[in-house]
């Protein structure tokens, strides 16, 4: 084998890693992990995050910032505190450590990592035209990401307040807080589930907005995306040159 082909397949040996993480597959490896969260948090049949929901939520905040390519030290940073809060997670765990301080501190972490994810993703879209399997991922992911995220704000309100979410001890669980977040998210609405308290019902309103609000930026960038392409001219043949 030559030199340069050595080179070559090198450079390609190198950037192998990288293509798990880009593009499309990229985000389906984000869209995998959103499922498996979703998962845990619709199997919780009470209040109480879970610790591992946290730590795939950690994993996918990791990944997202992998995918859309952020800085470098912004990734560093991330993968430090990231790491830092997995480690203590773990060991909070396996030590069996529980009560009402860490459920909070749980939810609260959740909730702040699944903001970032969705942040990053349109930020990266946002700067990017033409339509393919990759923009269509992000968006879907994205709004994922953000029914979570009212989700765990739902949560959050649940175990600081005195008094239950929906009206009824019962009712009051993370898997139910799930099915309300990503029903009022798509304006579904029920009505088997309705707030009690006013703070959770300026959220829900606010849920609705966000997520028609991002319907019509999802069809604008695929609209753009098409157009795009479209006006994309075709390369000369041969011939005719």
């Amino acid at each position: 084998m030559s030199a340069s082909a050595r080179t070559a397949r090198s450079r390609v040996e190198q950037r192998r890693p990288d293509l798990l993480f880009s593009g499309a597959s990229g985000y389906a490896v984000v869209a995998a992990l959103v499922v498996v969260s979703y998962a845990l948090c619709a199997a919780q049949r009470g209040p109480n995050p879970s610790p591992w929901a946290f730590l795939v939520t950690l994993m996918t905040v990791a990944v997202v910032f992998r995918v859309t390519a952020a800085p470098r030290m912004v990734q560093h940073v991330a993968w430090v505190i990231l790491s830092a809060a997995g480690v203590a997670t773990i060991v909070a765990t396996l030590l069996g450590a529980s009560g009402h301080i860490l459920d909070i501190a749980f939810s609260a972490a959740t909730m702040i990592a699944l903001l970032a994810s969705p942040v990053a993703i349109i930020g990266d879209q946002v700067k990017r035209r033409g339509l393919n399997a990759e923009a269509l991922l992000a968006a879907v992911t994205a709004y994922v990401l953000v029914g979570l995220f009212f989700t765990f704000v739902f949560n959050l309100l649940s175990l600081v307040s005195p008094e239950p979410m929906f009206g009824g001890p019962d009712d009051d669980s993370l898997a139910n807080q799930l099915f309300f977040s990503f029903t009022t998210l798509t304006t579904t609405g029920y009505g088997n589930l309705v707030p009690a308290n006013a703070t959770s019902q300026a959220v829900a309103v606010a849920e609705a907005i966000t997520g028609q609000l991002f319907l019509i930026t999802a069809v604008a960038r695929i609209m753009r995306g098409a157009g795009a392409i479209a006006a994309t001219p075709a390369a000369p043949s041969k011939e005719s040159s």
